[in-house]
């Protein structure tokens, strides 16, 4: 019985202290972002360009680029996640599964650094045969579909397993296909699980810094198309802060204060809809 009472108190403390921190992180973002906020006010963000020798802190462009390898990620990481999970739970053999997982477990422990140097070495000069210069939005977006694959196939995966056996017991008497099953059942009960996976996933991918940097050419500018070079937040963040001072400082920490809270909003949408999902199968 103590032993009970110690492990609940440590896992309490242990709780009270992430939320402590995470507090104490926001709140000193939050404090060296004020300064600029309440000198430029947001509109201080908006001006020409990106020139903080010049006292212009444009962040637009950084924006439209995280905001661009960020969709181009998910767009191709999710659709292929799911068919992975579909493909390895419903129709791979046993042997056939229990190496796929393994495979996938090992691509989530790589090092965001190795992606990135495989996307510096490989990517960008295929892409460069296709269309010059190579370093761009496609190259970072694929790098970051590859990092963010591993754990959305694992997220669909386990919400497919999740579903309630009598429900698939019914699916079978009442004689459907494994295809019809996995559209007119499974994939609509796992839709509110594979969805918050994702939104975590999203997250993950608009904070990442080094494989970005690496291939995506790190030039200011608002994106034209996938093959143009852009720069994130991320990147202009760990690009520039070992040299920033007062002002130019202060607009990195509101960089960093716009991934913050938006990172806060999407692990909340993602706790609204497994909250959904547990509602649902309840």
């Amino acid at each position: 019985m103590r032993t009970s009472i110690r492990f609940d108190l440590a896992l309490k403390s242990a709780a009270w202290l992430s939320i402590v921190v995470l507090t104490l992180i926001i709140l000193f973002v939050l404090y060296r972002s004020m300064p600029f906020l309440l000198s430029d006010g947001v509109q201080g963000l908006w001006s020409d360009t990106w020139a903080p020798t010049q006292g212009a802190y444009n962040m637009l462009p950084m924006i439209a680029g995280s905001l661009a390898v960020t969709l181009l990620a998910v767009v191709i990481s999710g659709p292929l996640g799911i068919v992975i999970a579909l493909f390895g739970r419903f129709y791979a053999p046993r042997a056939v599964r229990s190496i796929y997982i393994a495979l996938i477990e090992l691509m989530a422990g790589i090092p965001s650094v190795v992606y990135g140097l495989w996307g510096l070495v490989v990517l960008v000069p295929v892409i460069n045969l296709w269309v010059p210069p190579g370093a761009s939005v496609l190259a970072a977006g694929i790098v970051l579909a590859l990092m963010i694959l591993p754990l959305i196939t694992l997220v669909a995966d386990d919400a497919f397993q999740r579903i309630p056996g009598q429900w698939q017991q019914a699916a079978r008497a009442l004689a459907l296909t494994r295809w019809g099953c996995i559209r007119k059942l499974y994939l609509p009960a796992a839709r509110p699980g594979i969805l918050a996976g994702i939104t975590l996933q999203t997250g993950r991918a608009l904070g990442e810094t080094m494989a970005v940097l690496m291939v995506c050419g790190n030039i200011v500018q608002i994106p034209g198309s996938l093959f143009e070079p852009a720069r994130t937040l991320t990147a202009n963040i760990a690009l520039e802060m070992a040299y920033a001072t007062d002002r130019h400082a202060q607009a990195l920490f509101v960089s960093g204060l716009l991934l913050l809270l938006t990172a806060v909003l999407l692990v909340w949408l993602a706790g609204r809809i497994q909250a959904v999902n547990q509602e649902g199968l309840a």
